[in-house]
This record gives structure tokens, sequence and C-alpha cells, in this order.
């Protein structure tokens, strides 16, 4: 038998918005649910990325010349993609699978899989919306800015390519002055770049405290501040969630802890070859602010309108399962950010009084680059949300409402297919 049956609760390992989002949607169906989180609501990942939530950057990270890209960046921590080799057969399979997953083919794939699962993002907002979440989206639009019109048109030809009229893209960039007016932030080395309508941002901080305070409005109890260490399991059942507070007894369970999750899958028998890409971010008060999400090309930073500040974001670091900042990786975002938007600061050693709440996160990555979103292998009630990578605020959502129909019917829906837990075997 599949999916929850007694009168205990689904518990749902895990409070950043992926987690959240599948309790807030169990919940609406009817279901008893508690969350388990080993801090506060929204205080991992969720907290510090740049809150996107788009069609047109929904990518897995494994493409094409990615890998070459990646080593060039040995020895070269300012580089938007940082790669430092570890001593580690497990990080070494996991560069190598990275690497297998990362030609043409397999990225179409991976592409076309995350877009069709997208389809009902806003859709999903709107609604979470309407039911008194404060999402906190706006929908501004994004903007990719480049300063080679040569590398604008390659870049928006490779994006609608893969949009394949799933989401509206512009036909041709625009270049020189008229690229500039696409955001009155950018600087004059801007001299390419097309905006994508209706793309979407959200303060992903004020999200998840959205999302609690709706489950604290459902009945759901949330346990904050309890370290999910191992369930308890009986004739390939999870019965109860073990915690350093003691047992929750449940009916089902659903592991969305992040980098964490690999630890309590390993628990069941079911190891997941999940990798931190640790992501820098901060904030900063610009003059003028961006009015929209901007996408730096060259320099693959970001920077996105956030409340009252603009939070720059950016780089991919894999350098093991930690969650150490490494201040050159600050100054690397905030230089690249300068070609984009002008000089806002002069000199490096000036970057700490200006800049506001530095953070790095380790984001879960499968070497595929597509999340796992399915049932453990070998366990009827037990299930797995994790390896969203760069997506989880966007897919956050979709996830979540997927995910709940599988765990109350025992049924895979088949926009789940792609994002099986046996794909990764062998």
């Amino acid at each position: 038998m599949t999916g929850p049956s007694g009168d205990g609760p689904v518990v749902v390992v895990g409070g950043g918005v992926v987690g959240l989002c599948t309790a807030y949607y169990l919940a609406r169906a009817g279901l008893a649910v508690e969350v388990v989180e080993r801090r506060g609501l929204g205080s991992g990942v969720s907290r510090g990325n740049a809150g996107w939530v788009c069609l047109s950057h929904s990518t897995p990270v494994p493409a094409p010349g990615v890998v070459r890209y990646a080593l060039r960046s040995l020895g070269r921590p300012d580089s938007p993609l940082y790669l430092r080799p570890l001593p580690d057969p497990a990080f070494v399979r996991w560069l190598w699978r990275f690497w297998r997953s990362s030609t043409p083919a397999a990225f179409r794939r991976g592409y076309a899989a995350i877009a069709e699962l997208n389809r009902d993002t806003f859709d999903l907002f709107d609604g979470l919306r309407e039911a008194g979440v404060e999402t906190t989206l706006t929908r501004p639009g994004m903007v990719h800015a480049f300063l080679s019109p040569a590398e604008a048109r390659h870049h928006l030809a490779v994006q609608r390519e893969m949009a394949d009229g799933r989401y509206p893209m512009p036909d041709d960039v625009v270049t020189g002055t008229a690229a500039r007016l696409l955001d009155d932030a950018l600087s004059p080395q801007v001299q390419a770049g097309y905006l994508v309508e209706g793309e979407g941002v959200v303060d992903p901080e004020a999200f998840a405290r959205g999302l609690g305070e709706a489950l604290a409005g459902a009945g759901v109890k949330v346990h904050e501040n309890t370290e999910a260490l191992g369930f308890r399991t009986s004739a390939g059942r999870i019965t109860a969630l073990r915690t350093a507070e003691g047992e929750i007894p449940c009916t089902a369970a659903v592991i969305a802890a992040g980098m964490r999750s690999g630890a309590l899958l390993r628990g069941l028998g079911q190891p997941l070859p999940l990798q931190a890409g640790k992501g820098y971010s901060f904030s900063v008060d610009l003059d003028p602010a961006p009015r929209h999400t901007l996408y730096f090309g060259e320099r693959r930073a970001v920077a996105s309108p956030i409340g009252a500040t603009t939070r720059i974001g950016g780089t991919m670091e894999l350098s093991g399962n930690n969650n150490r900042l490494d201040w050159r990786r600050v100054v690397a975002v905030a230089l690249a950010s300068r070609h984009y938007l002008g000089r806002w600061f002069d000199d490096p050693d000036d970057l700490v009084g200006q800049i506001r709440d530095p953070w790095v996160g380790g984001r879960p990555f499968l070497p595929d680059g597509l999340p796992v979103i399915d049932r453990v292998p070998g366990y009827g009630n037990a299930f797995a949300a994790t390896g969203h990578g760069m997506l989880g605020v966007t897919l956050g959502p979709v996830t979540g409402h997927e995910l709940t129909e599988y765990v109350r019917t025992g049924h895979r829906p088949k926009a789940l297919e792609p994002f099986r837990f046996d794909r990764l075997r062998g």
C-alpha cells in the first residue's frame, strides 16, 4: 500500500520553501500535517536567494560547455563558476556524472522536463495569494543585460529554442542606448539586452513566513529548532520520525530538507548523490534601483528588487558540503555587477560598509541538475523532494502540489516522471 494510512500526521522534514509548500498543499487536501525544521522556517537556502520565480531561467546547470568553463575556474576564486577539487571519491564520482549530464541531448531533456513541470507555476502562485498566503510575488519581468550584442543574440537564440513556445520570448535583442533604457539601473557599458515579460520575484524570507502563517491558520503543527535524526520503520513503512526532542509518530513522511536530505535518505538505505552548489548574495541600496529582475549575461550574476533594497547574487561554488563564506566570492559578485550597474562602489575595501546581509547557502544539487520528487524506493509511505538547486522558489508550489497528489493517491503524476529516484541508479 502506498501513501498515508491511519490517524497520524504526514510529517514534512524541512522548513524551506519546498517543504512549506508541500505541507500547505497536504493540509489543503485534508491531511493532518506536521513540519519539522532544524532551525527557523525559511532560515536556510530559502532565506538569501534572489527570489526569482521564472520560466526563462529554469534550466539544469549541467549544460554543453559548462565543464570546460568549470575547469578554467581552477585557481580562480573570482570565477562565476568556481570548482575547488576535493580529495573525496564521492565528489569525483559526482563530477563525472555531472560531466555525463552535460551533453546537448541531456540538457534539452532536462530543460523540457522542468518547463513542463513549470507550466502551472504562476497559476499556483495566484491560487496561494487568493487563499490569503502573503507570497509577495510581483511580475516586473526580467531584463537580460549583456556587454556584447553577439553574446546577447546567442543567448536569446538558445532560450527561444528551449522555450519552444511554452512561454513568450522576444524576437530580437535591442542594442546601444535602447538596451540601457530597458532599466534605469543599467550602466553605459551595457550594449545589448532583451526583456522577458511576466517573470516574477518574491521576497523569499517573507514568502516562507507567509506560508508558515498559513500553516498555523490551518492547524498544522510546526516544530522549529528540532533536528530530525532518522526514522523508525516497520515492514517497509515509516512509522515515526526520530528527533532530538523525541519521536513523532506518522502515517507518511516527506523528506524536503535540502542538503540534509542526504543523511536521512542514507539512513533508509537510499543514498542520493547530493552536492552543495554554494551561492552568494548581499543587499545594497542603489540609486536608481532596478525595476526588473536583472541577469548579467557574461558574468552570470543577478540583481533583484526585493522590498526597498536590491539583492545582488551569483556564483556557483563546488567546494564541498559546507557553508563557509569566502569573502573573495562576495567581492567577485560585486565586481561582476559593476560592469552592468556602474561603479556603485569604488574600492573592494569599501564593500564592508556598503553591503548588508552577506549570505552563503549550500543549494542541493544532483549531478543531472534535476530534483528528485518521488517515493523513496522500498517504502510505501516515504517521499523525497530535494535537489532543486537554484529553483526552489520557482518550483516550490508545483512540487508541493504534484507531490500531494502522489502522497494522497499513491499514483505518480505524469509531470513527476522525469524526477524519479531510480533515474540516478548506475
